[in-house]
């Protein structure tokens, strides 16, 4: 039954605003439903453990049949089918998919997450792992997130790879341009744009400064 929350993660953020409440560490969030009949609590802790129990309101006693693959019946169905729509709400609106594999990648979402307050926009269908940052008030792109083989960027490999395009001044990159670390940018201006792979060959506290001075160039063009 908790399979929708499978490789997703937590946006602990979300919890309060979507109406759970904090209580000894743990999440909780109530409804009642199937017309008032039976009270429903999720339980959230803080290790993204998730877990779900009903309780009949007029017996006060759990109710277990809708867990039940082998039960069948209209009411049982109704209450399957009113259980998991709360389920997906919490999973659409407080979880996020785990689409990336590096953990630098998540370490750069999560600072520019915190920092800047902006989330990944994932834009196209087709590549429906590509993403962008932009800036809240000129709606200007200064991240690019994708995910590509090395041989697109001129390397001798097949790896998939994780990489983030980002704006920089012309001097710079043609500076730091390696093409083993730095490269001109993959899908965007070479001359204003840099890539870097996210394979940890450009440590984490390198990106950030080149995530910050993208951010504020964005907001100069």
């Amino acid at each position: 039954m908790y399979t929708i929350f499978k490789n997703k993660t937590l946006i602990e953020k979300n919890l309060i605003p979507f109406g759970f409440r904090l209580q000894n560490g743990i999440y909780l969030y109530e409804i009642d439903i199937c017309d008032s009949q039976f009270k429903m609590i999720v339980k959230i802790n803080t290790t993204d453990d998730i877990s779900a129990e009903l309780t009949d309101k007029i017996t006060n006693e759990p109710y277990i049949l809708h867990l039940v693959d082998s039960s069948s019946g209209t009411f049982v169905g109704k209450v399957k089918n009113e259980y998991k729509k709360v389920l997906h709400e919490i999973e659409k609106h407080c979880f996020k998919k785990n689409i990336y594999k590096s953990r630098q990648t998540d370490e750069i979402i999560h600072y520019i997450s915190d920092k800047y307050k902006d989330e990944l926009e994932f834009l196209w269908e087709k590549f429906s792992s590509n993403a962008i940052w932009r800036r809240k008030d000129n709606k200007k792109w200064y991240g690019v997130l994708l995910i590509l083989s090395k041989r697109k960027l001129g390397l001798d490999s097949d790896d998939i790879i994780e990489i983030i395009d980002l704006r920089a001044e012309p001097e710079t990159i043609e500076k730091i341009t390696d093409n083993k670390k730095y490269f001109k940018g993959y899908h965007m201006s070479k001359k204003h744009w840099i890539t870097i792979p996210l394979d940890n060959s450009v440590s984490t506290e390198e990106i950030i400064k080149f995530i910050d001075a993208s951010y504020i160039l964005a907001k100069k063009s």
